[in-house]
């Protein structure tokens, strides 16, 4: 009981001089230009390309993502290869699968899909791109 109530009266206190996320994230977005941002990740590809393994990671990190799971074992794949089941088959097939054996349950899924559609495509309208890149390599192309 007591614990209780000392938690209750920490989470009543008042924090004035708290600094937030938003704060830092703000002054590091007005120091660091796209152009310097541009000049770091060109200087991790060169350290990449020339063998280090840190530049290597870090570039693989932020352009592939950390990965989700582990891989498979070797003995896993060469089952799967002699079954001839293929995992990524597998899964993208697995919605359809469910939606043909399973129709009752997936009747809103056409309203749903037509949600989500309309939702992509206000965002598309009210986000603008806020710079222009001059290296077609770099841009990124809207839908």
């Amino acid at each position: 009981m007591a614990k209780m109530k000392q938690q209750v009266e920490l989470i009543r206190g008042h924090a004035t001089h708290r600094r937030t996320e938003g704060d830092y994230m703000g002054a590091l977005l007005e120091a660091v230009s796209l152009d310097d941002w541009r000049s770091v990740v060109n200087n991790a590809k060169a350290l990449a390309q020339a063998g280090d393994a840190q530049a290597r990671a870090w570039l693989a990190q932020y352009l592939m993502g950390k990965p989700a799971g582990s891989a498979p074992t070797p003995l896993t794949v060469v089952v799967q290869q002699l079954n001839g089941a293929d995992p990524l088959v597998n899964k993208l097939a697995k919605p359809m699968i469910e939606r043909q054996k399973y129709p009752i349950l997936h009747g809103d899924d056409d309203f749903e899909d037509g949600i989500r559609a309309l939702v992509a495509a206000e965002l598309a309208e009210k986000i603008k791109p806020v710079e222009t890149i001059e290296s077609l390599a770099t841009a990124r192309v809207p839908d």
